[in-house]
Order: C-alpha cells, then sequence, then structure tokens
C-alpha cells in the first residue's frame, strides 16, 4: 500500500493576475463608453464613435476587447501546481500563450528542495524542474514535506514537519 494524498491545487499569485485584470477593467470601460455613445447620452461620444466611419465597428471593437481580456484572465488563472494522488503537476504559460503541463510521478522524484520561495524538485534522471511561484507557498511546502515524509522522498530546506497529521491523511490504496 501506498501513500496518496488528497488532491489540492495551489493557483498563481495575485501579482500575476493583475495585468490581465486591469485588460479586462479596460475592456469593460470601452464596452460602457460605446453603449453610452448608443444611447445618446453624450453627442461628441456618439458622433465620433458610431457616426464617424471607423475600419472597424465600435460594438465589434468592444466585443473582441472583451473577449481577449476574458481570455486573457483565463490564461492568467491556468497557471499553478496540482498534487495528484500518483503526480505533482505543473501547469504553466510558455511563449505567445502555449500552456506547459508537466506531470512528475513520485517514484520520479529523487529529493524536494525549499529555498525560499522556490520550490524544485531533484529528479531520478538527474535534472531539476521548478515548480513556479503559487500563492499560497507555505501551504505547498506544507503539502510536499508531508508527502515526502509519507513517501520517504528526501527534503533539502523546509520547515519541517510541525505536527502530526490527522489519521484520514494517510488513507492507503492498495497497488
Amino acid at each position: 500500500m501506498t501513500y496518496r494524498p488528497a488532491e489540492s491545487t495551489f493557483g498563481p499569485p495575485f501579482a500575476a493576475r493583475i495585468p490581465s485584470m486591469l485588460y479586462l477593467i479596460v475592456a469593460l470601460v470601452v464596452v460602457l463608453m460605446v453603449a453610452a455613445a448608443e444611447a445618446g447620452q453624450s453627442a461628441s461620444l456618439r458622433a465620433y464613435l458610431i457616426e464617424r466611419p471607423h475600419p472597424i465597428e465600435a460594438r465589434t471593437f468592444a466585443a473582441l476587447l472583451v473577449l481577449g481580456a476574458v481570455a486573457s484572465l483565463l490564461r492568467s488563472n491556468m497557471r499553478g501546481v496540482r498534487i495528484r494522488g500518483d503526480a505533482v503537476e505543473y501547469r504553466d504559460v510558455a511563449s505567445l500563450g502555449w500552456p506547459k503541463v508537466r506531470r512528475y510521478k513520485w517514484a520520479q522524484i529523487d529529493r524536494i528542495v525549499f529555498e525560499g520561495q522556490v520550490i524544485a524538485l531533484d529528479l531520478w534522471d538527474g535534472t531539476r524542474a521548478f515548480l513556479p511561484l503559487v500563492s499560497d507557498v507555505r501551504g505547498l511546502s506544507s503539502v510536499l514535506e508531508t508527502v515526502a515524509a509519507a513517501r520517504a522522498i528526501p527534503v533539502k530546506g523546509g520547515a519541517g514537519l510541525d505536527e502530526i497529521p490527522d489519521s484520514g491523511e494517510f488513507d492507503t490504496d492498495s497497488p
């Protein structure tokens, strides 16, 4: 029987979400401006946005802007680390918005390294995989240290286990 931790997810830090939130706010302001112009609340705004010829219609532009902002917000929330029963998985966004998902089985991990805010996994093939920054670094460290203690994975750094886990936390599965 092997220790299988409960699944837990750790999202990106709030600072990583700020640019996409600002983009969404700007897009919503543009939508409100177009709606105000179409309702005729401002004559100069209506003349500039609605009556004046543009290469793309104001409503279409606002809709595309909101669609891009929502996509950006979803993309920024895709990042993070997920602890699964059989592996640790991290999700990040590579260049041009292409998602990058890496999954490392517990048997592949030779050592877990905690260096301040940075958490790395030393793998069986001699490489080191760095986990992305998450919003709850202490929580992720605690879960990884618990798994390491239960699976006899060496740990370098870390805070150490400060309490005995609850009895339900060490549920076992037959292989």
